[in-house]
């Protein structure tokens, strides 16, 4: 934060939708795959280039793009998304004096491995669905934050979901159920609770395991067990027993927020020639909304113990 006649000016700039892909080989032919969108936002005293026209300080945003290719290829072992942006961060932090902190966006495509008659393929992959996130910011003392986060996870339940009990007023039309459909489409994001460079866990792929058990306890959560399912009063109640669950699991996480927007599936009413009075049916034939209707949003945190 720079200060000038009566103002005070932050200055940051960066280079966003950089496109990169990495291949890891292994020794016995196995490849491994990642594809990252990579954005990058610099906070530098680059002052002179805003007031005088200096561009002396300004690191250009076709460095930062080549950069990420730069170090992309001096990873020569498998690693996080979570990890490059943390490579990428420490790297414009100490490499330019002016940078006092970086701050690193990555999402990555969910390139998933291919199964050919029951046996993995070495080389073959397809594309999923949700995205694996990331934001990383570290500055010039090594402190860090580092929050993970999943976009896009579509998921759905043809029963053990209802809604009931709400406000009703002369605006109310919604008839109240324990028997509907529930599908949402969930964006999740969590903090870590490292809060400086060595601090970090040193375990390959750390951040890579984390976001699968996330991703499960979500999931598990929501979907509860597989033959008897669990009920779901409301998406709120739901939402919270997901966050909940993530916190209660993970101490390295200190916060996750969870956005879960209502995709409504609604019965169909089909009048006809023989039958004018509307036919309903009820449990099998629906009408699937084109968008979503609703978010239901949450935010939780761990309380931290004053010593």
């Amino acid at each position: 934060m720079a200060e000038l006649i009566g103002l005070k000016l932050e200055q940051r700039h960066g280079k966003s939708r950089v496109r990169v892909s990495r291949v890891w080989r292994d020794r016995d032919g196995k490849h491994h795959f990642a594809e990252w969108s990579v954005n990058i936002s610099l906070l530098s005293d680059c002052l002179p280039a805003y007031v005088a026209g200096d561009n002396s300080d300004i690191v250009a945003t076709d460095t930062m793009k080549n950069t990420v290719y730069a170090k992309a290829k001096e990873c020569s072992e498998q690693l996080s998304a979570e990890d490059f942006a943390i490579v990428l961060a420490k790297h414009f932090t100490s490499f330019y004096q002016q940078v006092t902190a970086a701050i690193v966006n990555i999402v990555e495509k969910p390139w998933e491995r291919v199964s050919i008659k029951g046996q993995q393929h070495k080389h073959g992959f397809k594309l999923g669905s949700e995205r694996h996130t990331t934001e990383v910011m570290v500055d010039k003392s090594g402190a860090l934050c580092v929050t993970s986060g999943i976009e896009g996870l579509s998921i759905l339940k043809t029963t053990k979901s209802g809604f009931e009990g709400f406000i009703r007023d002369q605006y109310t039309m919604l008839p109240e159920t324990r028997e509907r459909m529930m599908a949402t489409e969930v964006t999740a994001s969590w903090r870590y609770s490292f809060e400086s460079l060595s601090s970090l866990p040193l375990k390959p792929l750390y951040f890579t395991e984390r976001y699968m058990d996330v991703k499960e306890v979500l999931l598990n959560t929501f979907f509860g067990p597989s033959k008897e399912g669990v009920y779901s009063p409301s998406v709120q109640a739901t939402l919270y027993e997901m966050a909940k669950a993530v916190l209660g699991r993970f101490p390295d996480i200190s916060f996750i927020q969870l956005k879960m927007p209502n995709l409504h599936f609604l019965p169909v009413n089909l009048p006809s020639k023989d039958n004018p009075v509307i036919v309903k049916f009820d449990d099998d034939v629906y009408l699937p909304t084109d968008e979503p209707h609703g978010t239901i949003q949450a935010t939780l945190s761990r309380i931290r113990s004053k010593m």
